[in-house]
C-alpha cells in the first residue's frame, strides 16, 4: 500500500471514531499540511463517503451522523486486543461458555493475514490464565507476540526490563510460557547468565528481540509449569510476617479461603487424628466428616495480620497457629470482642 493511500485510510479511521476532527489535529496525526488533508478528504468524498465540513472556531471534518462504514479495519495491536478480550470473556463465563465471544473470535481470525494468525496461535499456545480476571495492565503487543513466538519455537530473547524501583537492565531469557494473573501479564523462564528461573512482568518490558539459536530444558530437571511458578512466587513473596498454620479439613475447603496465590498447602502425614472431646462444635466421635479430611500445613507471608482472623473464622475448621505469636494474640482478641458483643442484651 502506497504511503498516500495508507494516510487516506488513516484519515477514514480517525473520522470513524466519531466527533469533529479539526484541521490542525488531522494534519498533525497524518504528518501532512492542511492542503493535503483537504485533498485526502476530497478523495473520500469522491469514493461516495459522506464527509461533512464543519465551520466555525472549532470546525473541521466529520462523518455524517448515523453513518457506519463496513468493513471493520484493525491493525495488529487492535486485533490482538480484541481477541484477547474475547478469550478472557469466554474464560470468565466458565463451563457454560460464551457462544457470542467464540463466534466473534472465529470471524476475526478468518480475515486476519496468515502472518498475524501464526503469531496469535503462538501466543495462545504459550498463554495460561490463573485466578479471577482483573483489570488488564496490557503489555506492548509487539513484546507479547515476540515472546510468544520465542516460547513456541524455544528461542532465546533479549529484553529491556525495568524493575519496580525503575532500575533498567538488559537481560537474556529462555522463556517457558506466558501467564495472565489477575489482570497482569508475566513471562517465566531461565536466565542463562544466572542459571536461575525468573519471572518478569510484561508491562515492564520495554523491548523484546529474538536471538539466534534455540534452547533446551535445563539439564537434570523439567522446566517448571509457568502458571504454577507465578502462583508459588506470589505465595512465597517476601513480606513482614511469615505465618504457619495447621488446619484440619480438605484441601478444597482450605483453598476456598486461601488460594494458591496466597498460601502453600501440604498434607501432614504424621499428625494424630483430630480429638473433638474438648470442642463441642466438632462432629462427635464416630461420625465421619467429608472424605479427604486430614491435617494440612499451611504457610503464607503477609504484610499485615488483621485479615487472617476473619479468614480462619470463615473456614470454620479446627486449626493450630504455629507462628507468629502475634497472630495467636490477635485471634484471641477478636474472639473475645465477638463473644462480649454476642452476650449483650
Amino acid at each position: 500500500m502506497s504511503p498516500p493511500t495508507g494516510r487516506v485510510l488513516t484519515l477514514l479511521e480517525l473520522l470513524q471514531s466519531g466527533g469533529v476532527r479539526t484541521m490542525a489535529e488531522l494534519a498533525d496525526r497524518l504528518g501532512v499540511d492542511g492542503r493535503t488533508v483537504r485533498r485526502y478528504v476530497g478523495q473520500l468524498v469522491d469514493l461516495g463517503l459522506p464527509v461533512e465540513s464543519v465551520r466555525g472556531r472549532y470546525g473541521g471534518y466529520r462523518l455524517a451522523r448515523g453513518y457506519r462504514l463496513p468493513p471493520l479495519m484493525l491493525d495488529d495491536d487492535e486485533a490482538l486486543a480484541v481477541l484477547l478480550g474475547l478469550i478472557a470473556n469466554r474464560r470468565a463465563a466458565g463451563d457454560a461458555g460464551d457462544t457470542a465471544s467464540e463466534t466473534a473470535a472465529a470471524k476475526i481470525r478468518r480475515v486476519l493475514p496468515e502472518r498475524l494468525v501464526r503469531r496469535l496461535d503462538a501466543l495462545m499456545e504459550s498463554l495460561a490464565f490463573t485466578g479471577p480476571p482483573g483489570r488488564p495492565a496490557g503489555p506492548d503487543a509487539a513484546v507479547l507476540l515476540t515472546i510468544a513466538d520465542a516460547v513456541r519455537h524455544r528461542r532465546p530473547v533479549s529484553i529491556r526490563y525495568a524493575d519496580r524501583t525503575g532500575r533498567r537492565s538488559e537481560r537474556t531469557l529462555h522463556p517457558y510460557g506466558i501467564v495472565s494473573h489477575a489482570g497482569r501479564w508475566y513471562v517465566t523462564g531461565e536466565d542463562p547468565g544466572l542459571g536461575e528461573d525468573r519471572t518478569f512482568r510484561l508491562d515492564r518490558v520495554a523491548d523484546a528481540r529474538a536471538l539466534p539459536g534455540s534452547f533446551e530444558a535445563p539439564a537434570g530437571r523439567a522446566a517448571p509449569d509457568p502458571a504454577q511458578r507465578v502462583l508459588s512466587e506470589f505465595a512465597t513473596a517476601s513480606y513482614r510476617h511469615e505465618v504457619t498454620l495447621r488446619i484440619h479439613g480438605t484441601a478444597e475447603q482450605i483453598r476456598t479461603r486461601l488460594p494458591a496465590a496466597v498460601a502453600t498447602v501440604e498434607e501432614i502425614t504424621d499428625e494424630p487424628a483430630l480429638d473433638t472431646a474438648d470442642d463441642p462444635a466438632e462432629e462427635p466421635a464416630g461420625v465421619a466428616g467429608p472424605a479427604g479430611e486430614c491435617w494440612w500445613r499451611v504457610e503464607l507471608r503477609a504484610e499485615r495480620l488483621d485479615w487472617l482472623p476473619a479468614v480462619l473464622a470463615a473456614l470454620d475448621r479446627p486449626f493450630v497457629i504455629e507462628r507468629p505469636d502475634e497472630l495467636r494474640d490477635l485471634v484471641l482478641a477478636v474472639a473475645g470482642r465477638l463473644a462480649a458483643r454476642a452476650r449483650r442484651a
